[in-house]
């Protein structure tokens, strides 16, 4: 059941006034009959960790944060990283990007996170700070006036986001887009602007980007305590900020935050990517690079100051002024149980690879993760050992110097254990690597660097396909091209290779040879001149081979199969559509179908394919040579596929709702009961049926942007996710198993793909149920007025959404809603709330974050119960006592 936030109060924009930004909202609970277990198919990895957040109290407690794709924190009994922002979904899918993450130092069951995922009009909404005091089990959220950007350059900085370690209940957040520094004294739960701060930053990645993404003020970057300037409960007096201004990077105050200077003697020309102090010796150490990251950086330095003399001291392993200086420092980190040793890394060098330096004497002197012996070949102090993840060479066989795998690229997180010496981790732009016997570097040995990512997915998901044969699934992702997963609980062993694309943008298999499969994708041109945008397997993807392109081709666009395998139709990013009949050696222009036109094919009929573009749907029946307008008016923007065995049915889900045409295309008819569809897939038919499970990601009902499965052609549906997974905005890829009933695959934006086996949630029956609604006149509202309705039944079970209104009654603190079954059902599980059950007797209490109903205002919470065979609505409801109208 979709959580139902009506409480919220409008947030205040006045600047330098601590007010209620936003009302906490708890992770909701179950909302699916025997709610199914959803889980990653197992990738590991596969996306930027800006982000690695060691607690400094408490041993073992370790967060990660991505751009897009949430929070993790690390379990040391499973060795697994648990991912911590499932619940958050469509409303607000930008706080799957999390720009800054702090874990409490006084007490480690805070944890919080700064989230929103672009500071431009990409995101509609403005960030939040959330915050769990059970180590993200829960959460609470404080909506600010501003944007937050995850996904934004620059995103590798920080941390933004610091709690006093002294007085927890004040934090700090560097805030983008010249909104400066602001502050929380209660535990984040408001906020306030820090307006003595004199300076919210003024260095852009592009002044001339009209979109905002580049021409967007990074702001406020990180922020560092000194913990030694007071005592526990006392406030922190001193006080480090960084500031992505290259004339004035780094601020102080010593009176908690009151006053603020800028640092004299600091180095200027560079940005302090990050700020680490060493609390116990009084040095502060800076990486500075020339530009925000984290894509770039050609120049930087290493700083030390002396916090006690106010002396600057460049402590650069290459000094920005050699000559063999080309990269900017990021990454950095004191080992805390010897402060003098202190490592940094080059947040960019992607040529022959980064570079992690090491000092064992506070900067003085330095050595390198590798070196060059006799060019080209290089002695290496670390050896790797990607067993476990095996697809991070990327399919490559560089010649020396490079390697694969790389030591990291965009290595922004570098982080040792402040609790054990030997334990390193750090982050690249597809994994999170680490070493338990760092030491070893300084003795002569190697340190041992591991993929220590097992639980943490952070792909985006662009297609997938089941086919009926051979692997279960086979997907397309970005950034990392795709992959056949033979064992969906095992890595994969490689992605695709031959060609190896950066993103694949479309997949598809010969329904009747589904050892046939073709894809197309993207990649970077000038790279590799020689490689196509398009390729074909017929050992069902384990191998792929190229085919031509007609010129002018940049990105991959949509593909599709014909159903035996022999014609192929392409619609690339830019050109014609195009078809060819021989594995692509030669491609031809089809006529009747405009440019980059979605394009599908029919699944039983080889001379059928598919087209939709800007509302209007296109037939094919002669192999895609041709294409005839069919029906119109539908939505603008759609996702289409074929059903299975049965020629000319085809379902096209689109912001208007879902439409079926079982007359190829001629014409469409909506189902009602959908209000918008975001994808449309189909699974193996229920026991009993002979038509296809459908899975829907959309809205049924009043049940906004969920998971739906329908086991009847969709004439009914039921939700198989839950308010703790609805995965941020998902379902760009969808589809069922049609070897597995049940089994359902979902392509998220940044937490890889994730599925269920969904047959048990209603036991499948080939039986017809009849409902019959009786419809009353309400009576006129009175002091309070409960909508109670059932959203959900089957066979020995039901789901039911119950809202009660305040109507004039004085402002409630605290609500308590009675009511009665009078065919002896019981409530199993409940959300947003409370329950307790005394044979017919009900009684729901409010949850903290829903506690307060003013008149006028609503709240509602949604359950889960069992049936015998009758299941009559209560009657009469009490809020605290009074009865209230029902309508």
């Amino acid at each position: 059941m979709r959580k139902v936030l009506a409480l919220a109060a409008a947030a205040a924009t006045a600047v330098g006034t601590a007010v209620a930004l936003g009302v906490a909202a708890p992770n909701p609970q179950a909302a699916a009959a025997t709610p199914p277990e959803w889980r990653n198919v197992e990738i590991g990895g596969g996306g930027f960790v800006p982000g690695i957040v060691f607690n400094q109290t408490e041993p073992g407690l370790v967060y990660a944060r991505t751009d897009i794709g949430g929070a993790y924190r690390f379990d040391t009994a499973t060795q697994r990283w648990v991912p911590l922002l499932d619940h958050v979904g469509w409303a607000d899918w930008g706080w799957n990007g999390v720009v800054s993450l702090a874990t409490d130092p006084v007490d480690p069951d805070n944890v919080y996170v700064a989230a929103g995922m672009y500071t431009n009009s990409w995101d509609p909404n403005n960030g939040a700070v959330l915050r769990s005091s059970d180590r993200g089990a829960t959460w609470a959220a404080s909506r600010l006036p501003f944007k937050l950007g995850g996904n934004m350059p620059g995103r590798g900085m920080g941390e933004r986001l610091a709690v006093d370690p002294n007085d927890n209940r004040v934090l700090y957040l560097g805030a983008p887009s010249g909104h400066g520094l602001w502050r929380s004294t209660d535990s984040g739960v408001t906020w306030a602007e820090v307006t003595a701060f004199p300076n919210p930053g003024d260095y852009v990645a592009d002044p001339s980007d009209p979109n905002g993404y580049g021409s967007d003020i990074q702001g406020v970057v990180w922020v560092t305590f000194d913990p030694s300037s007071a005592t526990p409960g006392g406030r922190t007096r001193t006080i480090y900020v960084g500031v992505a201004d290259k004339e004035n990077t780094v601020y102080r105050s010593t009176d908690a935050g009151v006053t603020w200077e800028r640092i004299a003697g600091q180095p200027t020309g560079y940005i302090a990517h990050k700020g680490v102090l060493d609390h116990e010796n009084g040095f502060l150490y800076l990486a500075t690079s020339d530009t925000g990251g984290p894509y770039d950086g050609g120049k930087g330095d290493v700083w030390k100051l002396d916090t006690a003399t106010g002396a600057w001291t460049r402590i650069s392993p290459v000094p920005s002024s050699s000559p063999d200086a080309y990269f900017g420092y990021s990454g950095l980190t004191i080992d805390r149980q010897d402060p003098d040793t202190i490592m940094v890394a080059t947040q960019i060098s992607w040529w022959p690879d980064i570079i992690i330096f090491r000092s064992t004497d506070g900067g003085a002197t330095w050595t390198r993760a590798w070196d060059f012996t006799s060019y080209p070949n290089r002695g290496f102090r670390y050896e790797m050992d990607i067993a476990e993840v095996p697809w991070l060479t990327f399919g490559a066989t560089p010649a020396p110097p490079e390697t694969a795998p790389k030591l990291g690229w965009m290595t922004e997180a570098l982080e040792i254990d402040p609790f054990d010496s030997d334990r390193m981790l750090y982050g690249t732009g597809a994994t999170i690597y680490g070493t338990d016997n760092l030491t070893a570097w300084d003795t002569g040995g190697k340190a041992v660097i591991k993929p220590v990512i097992k639980g943490l997915e952070e792909t985006a998901v662009l297609d997938l396909i089941s086919p009926p044969s051979g692997a279960p699934l086979v997907s397309a992702l970005g950034d990392i091209g795709g992959f056949r997963h033979d064992d969906l609980t095992a890595i994969p062993d490689m992605i695709f290779t031959g060609p190896v694309f950066t993103s694949t943008t479309s997949l598809d298999f010969a329904e009747k040879s589904p050892n046939i499969m073709v894809r197309a994708g993207n990649f970077t041109d000038a790279d590799r001149p020689n490689d196509s945008h398009v390729a074909f397997s017929t050992d069902g993807g384990s191998n792929w081979f190229q085919g031509s392109e007609p010129g002018g081709i940049n990105s991959g666009g949509t593909v599709a199969a014909s159903a035996d395998g022999t014609a192929f139709v392409w619609s690339p990013g830019e050109g014609q559509v195009v078809r060819s009949t021989g594995f692509g050696t030669s491609w031809t222009a089809v006529r009747g179908l405009p440019a980059q036109s979605v394009v599908e094919s029919d699944r039983v009929n080889p001379a059928k394919f598919y087209g939709f573009q800007d509302g209007t749907f296109y037939t094919s029946t002669d192999g895609g040579a041709t294409f005839t307008a069919r029906a119109s008016g539908l939505p603008a923007s759609a996702k289409f596929k074929a059903v299975a065995g049965r020629e000319g049915d085809i379902w096209l889900a689109g912001d208007l709702g879902l439409f079926r045409s079982t007359d190829s295309g001629a014409t469409f008819t909506k189902i009602s009961s959908v209000a918008s569809a975001r994808n449309i897939g189909f699974g193996k038919a229920a026991p009993g049926h002979d038509y296809p499970a459908l899975f829907l990601v959309g809205t049924v009902g009043s049940t906004r942007d969920a998971v739906f499965m329908s086991d009847d052609r969709g004439a009914t549906w039921r939700r198989i996710n839950d308010d703790r997974h609805q995965y941020g905005n998902m379902g760009e890829a969808l589809t069922g198993d049609p070897r597995v009933y049940g089994r359902v695959y979902l392509g998220t934006n940044g937490r890889g793909i994730v599925y269920t086996d969904a047959a048990g949630t209603t036991p499948p029956t080939s039986t017809t149920t009849t409902t019959t609604t009786t419809t009353t006149t309400p009576p006129p509202p009175g002091e309070c007025t409960v909508r109670y309705t059932v959203t959900g039944s089957w066979n020995g079970g039901f789901q039911a959404s119950v809202r009660v209104t305040n109507n004039t009654m004085p402002r409630i603190d605290g609500w308590t809603l009675d009511y009665s079954f009078t065919a002896g059902q019981r409530v199993s599980q409940l959300w947003n709330g409370s329950y307790t059950q005394t044979g017919a007797d009900v009684r729901v209490k409010a949850a903290d974050w829903n506690r307060t109903l003013a008149p006028g205002q609503s709240a509602e919470f949604g359950f889960l119960g069992s049936r015998q065979s009758d299941n009559p609505a209560p009657t009469a409801f009490r809020l605290n006592g009074t009865v209230c109208a029902v309508g």
